[in-house]
């Protein structure tokens, strides 16, 4: 039998331990508590997405959102942080100024870069669902789990790209894919030494 703790954790009856941890499980004890954490993941990438670095000839800027992205979804998990980046889609559609550069609205969804948008949710549940199995707990596993959760996001984008913008795939790949792979590397290395680290500093709270 299994009991169900907040956040989606669930215990074994059986063996009384439960699965591996991300880290909101340490400080989310309520439903309010995992409410706040989903509308601070959401506050998080849309602060990143201010960071913003325009591409020469292509439509899709250099942001910062994917760092925001595969770090809320390994703190957060699967359930929490797929919440978190659909929560930041919706609130960015609906009018609030959370896209890079304070765009905001459904054109902005539906747009040329609205695939990349979109890929933030099933790459936080991918990325949050690995880090419950514990892929983020040390550099060599949390680095290309990272970089993993942002080529997905990529090759959303790029496919979304291709459609909105009736663009040739290989064009597509030039504008959209290829100019991001070293920022990308850049933010799971960012990522994936930072989590680890926050997994020791947790570890050392702990009695």
């Amino acid at each position: 039998m299994l009991a169900h703790l907040p956040g989606g954790t669930t215990l074994s009856a059986g063996t009384g331990s439960p699965p591996p941890r991300v880290l909101a499980d340490v400080f989310a004890r309520t439903r309010i508590h995992d409410g706040a954490l989903v509308l601070g993941a959401a506050l998080f990438t849309a602060l990143l997405a201010q960071v913003a670095i325009a591409v020469p000839g292509s439509p899709v800027p250099i942001t910062g959102q994917t760092l925001a992205v595969v770090l809320t979804a390994a703190a957060l998990g699967p359930v929490r942080g797929m919440a978190g980046q659909l929560a930041y889609v919706l609130l960015g559609a609906v009018g609030l100024p959370f896209y890079s550069k304070g765009a905001s609205g459904w054109a902005q969804v539906f747009g040329p870069t609205g695939g990349y948008l979109v890929g933030f949710i099933p790459a936080a549940f991918l990325v949050g669902l690995a880090a419950r199995h514990g892929f983020d707990r040390l550099p060599w596993k949390a680095v290309p789990l990272f970089l993993t959760g942002q080529l997905i996001i990529l090759a959303i984008g790029v496919s979304w790209l291709c459609v909105a913008a009736s663009l040739e795939l290989s064009t597509a790949l030039h504008k959209g894919f290829l100019p991001f792979l070293p920022g990308g590397l850049l933010k799971a290395v960012i990522a994936g030494l930072w989590t680890p680290l926050a997994w020791r500093l947790v570890r050392l709270r702990e009695p």
